[in-house]
């Protein structure tokens, strides 16, 4: 596979994406642990007999920009300006994080999106707006046709950001994804370049 533009950042208002770094670490664990039972019902894990897979933040960020760079993933950091004192975009605190997955070239052109937020900025736009960058970058940057999102079916916050921004329900797939200790029911949202007219952006109020 070429290797694509890496790194990317895209913006639009108070909120941004950037590349995750090497050096985001400490506010990274820092977001994670104040937000543990918050994110737990949420976040992937290793089903039995899998590897544990347990690597440093700095590894893991090096390994997945690697990866970008071969247009494999995009790692991306979401940060927010309109926190107290938030000051110069650079300043701007890390409030969550977004990784578009799973990207496919030839015939396909796909790629899954999947994210969180820290709790204390939930409800103010910051998913929704960062969805919208991601998948219009993919679109319309990537050449990428298909954008999917998985979904628990208890998640309501994560239900309310696919139905504000119009992705399509295609159904449910069964015990879809290894989550919170067990293999969990996903429903599937997508959405098709032809879809989307000028992009989720323009669907921001």
């Amino acid at each position: 596979m070429a290797i694509v533009q890496w790194p990317v950042e895209l913006q639009h208002g108070q909120v941004a994406l950037r590349p995750l770094r090497a050096g985001d670490g400490g506010e990274w664990a820092a977001a994670r642990q104040r937000n543990i039972s918050w994110l737990r019902p949420w976040d992937a894990t290793q089903p039995p007999g899998a590897e544990d897979g347990a690597r440093t933040f700095r590894a893991m960020a090096r390994d997945w920009n690697r990866q970008a760079r071969y247009g494999r993933m995009l790692p991306f950091i979401i940060t927010y300006g309109g926190a107290a004192g938030a000051g110069a975009r650079s300043k701007w605190p890390l409030v969550g994080q977004l990784t578009v997955s799973g990207i496919t070239y030839g015939s396909a052109r796909w790629a899954n999106l999947g994210y969180w937020v820290d709790e204390q900025y939930a409800g103010r736009g910051i998913v929704p707006t960062a969805v919208a960058m991601a998948a219009d970058h993919c679109w319309f940057t990537l050449g990428l046709h298909r954008i999917e999102v998985a979904i628990r079916p208890e998640n309501k916050a994560s239900l309310r950001v696919v139905e504000k921004l119009g992705f399509r329900y295609e159904g449910e797939r069964p015990r879809f994804l290894h989550i919170d200790g067990d293999w969990r029911d996903h429903r599937i949202f997508a959405l098709n370049v032809e879809e989307v007219g000028p992009g989720l952006v323009s669907r921001l109020s």
